[in-house]
């Protein structure tokens, strides 16, 4: 079985804290409430966009972070 990704355990983490069911976040942010639902439950192709959009709300991003190798 495949793993979560990090973000959708953050995402539903962080609604949960606020008390918003996904409905009401996805109203708040501007997405539809497919997509939160998919982002939650750890849909592997999202949009970038969509997905900047739902964390922002949070005060996080999406960025690019070098990857370390096990040679270094």
């Amino acid at each position: 079985m495949a793993k979560r990704p990090l973000t959708a355990d953050i995402v539903k983490n962080k609604r949960k804290e606020l008390k918003l069911s996904q409905e009401e976040l996805a109203m708040r942010v501007g997405v539809g409430l497919r997509f939160i639902r998919d982002l939650e439950q750890g849909k592997e192709s999202v949009r970038l966009d969509k997905l900047n959009q739902v964390l922002r709300y949070f005060g996080l991003e999406v960025s690019a972070v070098k990857m370390r190798r096990e040679d270094e």
